[in-house]
């Protein structure tokens, strides 16, 4: 299925995940004159909760990330192929996170959690094999970012670190990392980071909503700001070069895609800043 928005083409597939045995919708936006440029390769841009990546028609808060519109509004930006790959509902919380949740407040009986080593595979065997193979990408990790808001941005950051020699710029919005903590910090402090990585990351001060509030203690607003503060500082604690992140605090900011969207373009030009 092919939809064209002022020659923004964006294609629709449905990709099989094995271990839940089901498929899962995946869009692709190619770039202006991508049927003409036929010689070109592109960057890819790999953006998580694709409900709510190009329209505010269906994204859950009302309101997208407004991609084709950043794209058409910026056009100092290089052209880049930007894939939005759905969350799965009721599943997003499982899907997300890379290990089980065990610091909230929940009853003991209820699991949640634990499921994103998997949901990272079917990203990185499934899907971007895919892409690589139907599209003209530049396939390479310097030509390759991921994009993610909350637990996309929990999943976003824990794949920069387990996918490290495939992905080369991550997009780290309203980390929600409290929710497994522990975990992350164990792991991240574990791995060998990579220095040539570039990664944008932004919270903004009045972040949580009502979702938040069943999963954890205390100061939401504080937790979301210390999360972020602490992974940049683990990231320069692994060799990432203090250039190479870019750091934004934003007063008076709250926890949706109007925040994210308004800062998508300053993201997108900080991670294509090495492309050639």
């Amino acid at each position: 299925m092919n939809q064209s928005y002022f020659y923004l083409k964006l294609e629709t597939h449905q990709l099989h995940m094995s271990y839940k045995n089901e498929k899962r919708r995946v869009r692709v936006l190619l770039p202006k004159n991508y049927d003409k440029d036929e010689a070109k390769n592109y960057p890819v841009v790999y953006m998580h909760d694709g409900q709510n990546v190009f329209f505010s028609s269906e994204a859950y808060s009302g309101y997208s990330w407004k991609v084709i519109s950043a794209i058409k509004l910026s056009p100092d930006l290089p052209k880049m192929i930007v894939v939005g790959i759905d969350n799965a509902e009721q599943d997003r919380i499982n899907e997300y996170t890379a290990w089980k949740i065990t610091e909230s407040p929940l009853p003991e009986d209820i699991e949640l959690g634990g499921r994103g080593e998997e949901f990272a595979e079917f990203i990185m065997t499934v899907v971007k094999p895919f892409i690589d193979k139907h599209y003209r990408t530049k396939s390479d990790k310097y030509h390759t970012a991921m994009i993610g808001s909350s637990l996309g941005g929990n999943i976003s950051s824990f794949m920069g670190i387990e996918y490290k020699d495939q992905i080369g710029g991550l997009g780290i919005f309203s980390l929600a990392n409290w929710i497994t903590s522990k975990a992350f910090d164990s792991y991240i402090a574990r791995e060998e980071l990579d220095p040539e990585q570039r990664v944008y990351i932004q919270v903004g001060t009045q972040e949580g909503d009502d979702a938040d509030r069943q999963l954890m203690y205390g100061n939401m607003k504080q937790a979301y700001i210390d999360c972020s503060l602490k992974y940049y500082k683990q990231l320069i604690k692994g060799s990432v070069p203090i250039d190479s992140i870019r750091l934004n605090i934003f007063a008076d900011e709250e926890h949706d895609e109007k925040a994210w969207a308004k800062h998508l373009p300053e993201c997108l030009r900080f991670l294509s800043e090495k492309w050639s």
